[in-house]
């Protein structure tokens, strides 16, 4: 009984895991690597629920069934934070003084747009900042030492075309392969 307990707890933790993880891969746009943990993960589901199924005349089974989807979905988000798949953006809004955090960041290496702008109390900075998520935390502690009142919102974007572009980028667009246009020969 301890045995088949034990099985149904890893196979749901495995599965929603895998589930939670499939469906924000598929949200960002990863299909090839969804569809193959979409593969694995129902394989995984059936064997789960038939040896729940096959176990229903004691109900504690179902039960760990139950708890063990829950916790499985939260292991699922919390991978996919480690994983950090994607990009983001950050907008900031800062003391116009603070000027030279353009180009610390710019040597840091993040693709940086600036414009001032009009706050409540005056003129203010105003910075776009193109990043990888897994850069977020480290990116948004550079920013708070400068100016720990600036004002910071992050955001994941879907698309993006043209504009500065640093080494990642470029990596991942060259995964991208445009047909070659054909010669028009006159006769």
């Amino acid at each position: 009984m301890l045995t088949t307990l034990l099985l149904i707890v890893v196979l749901q933790l495995v599965y929603v895991s895998m589930l939670t993880v499939r469906t924000i891969l598929t949200i960002k746009g990863y299909q090839f690597m969804a569809s193959l943990l979409s593969a694995i993960d129902v394989l995984v589901y059936v064997i789960g629920f038939k040896i729940v199924l096959d176990n229903l005349d004691q109900p504690i089974n179902l039960v760990v069934y139950c708890v063990s989807y829950g916790v499985g979905l939260f292991l699922g988000m919390k991978l996919e934070e480690k994983l950090a798949l994607g990009y983001l953006n950050i907008s900031v809004i800062t003391k116009k003084e603070n000027i030279q955090l353009v180009q610390q960041l710019r040597e840091a290496g993040y693709g940086v747009t600036a414009w001032f702008g009009e706050g409540m109390e005056g003129e203010r900075l105003v910075l776009s900042i193109t990043a990888h998520r897994k850069q977020q935390n480290r990116l948004s502690k550079q920013i708070s030492e400068l100016d720990p009142n600036a004002f910071m919102v992050a955001y994941e974007p879907k698309h993006f075309q043209g504009g500065f572009s640093f080494q990642p980028f470029r990596r991942a667009s060259s995964l991208i392969t445009l047909p070659k246009k054909k010669k028009a020969y006159q006769i």
